[in-house]
């Protein structure tokens, strides 16, 4: 997310927006919540300041964080991360209330907001920093992972293979908290990387408005 970032000093400023956030509204259609169902799906999609919005919405979803995850270097910075040195990608990990959302929905989801074209890159940022993944916790997500790449590379007969990686999910690393729910925290500045990135022109191309 390197690229867009130097836009003008204008975006750099925080501001937060009013009302009930779209991850409080899904909480709240959820109702209380089971610790016993909870359970953690982890994603690379690029820029994690994007990957969080799509998983807020939707009810079931206790929370989103955004962070770093399939390095080498223990406790890494954004800034060791962004630079392309630690093997990291950025990621999100999505806390969920199995009653409420499936994992095959969090996979609905994970698909439709990625390029899984695209090697080592997501949009306008490139470097393996970036490469879209999904990062299964035990056997039963790796299986439905696996199924879910091949019904897409079957019933979308793409004219190319579908390079998202579908590995184990080692430590995750929690971001800096500047970054997280930066969305809501900073509107104007992650509307303007978002637009410049390209991001939802792109997605249009591979999934149109609706599957």
């Amino acid at each position: 997310m390197n690229i867009i970032l130097n836009f003008s000093v204008a975006l750099f400023f925080a501001c937060s927006p009013s009302g009930q956030s779209n991850q409080d509204a899904a909480a709240a259609k959820a109702g209380p919540v089971n610790s016993k169902n909870l359970a953690t799906a982890t994603f690379a999609g690029g820029c994690f300041w994007c990957m969080e919005p799509p998983f807020d919405k939707l009810v079931g979803v206790i929370s989103t964080t955004s962070g770093y995850i399939g390095g080498r270097k223990l406790d890494p910075t954004y800034e060791e991360v962004s630079a392309g040195h630690t093997g990291h990608a950025e990621a999100v990990q999505v806390v969920y209330d199995s009653t409420q959302v499936s994992y095959e929905q969090l996979l609905y989801v994970f698909w439709r907001n990625i390029d899984p074209f695209a090697t080592n890159r997501q949009f306008c940022d490139s470097g393996s920093q970036y490469r879209s993944a999904i990062f299964y916790h035990h056997e039963e997500q790796r299986r439905l992972a696996e199924a879910s790449k091949q019904k897409l590379e079957q019933t979308r007969q793409f004219d190319r293979p579908l390079v998202t990686e579908i590995v184990a999910a080692t430590t995750f690393y929690a971001a800096e908290e500047y970054h997280q729910d930066f969305y809501k925290k900073n509107p104007l500045r992650y509307k303007t990387y978002r637009a410049g990135c390209g991001r939802d022109r792109r997605l249009k191309e591979l999934w149109g408005d609706a599957d």
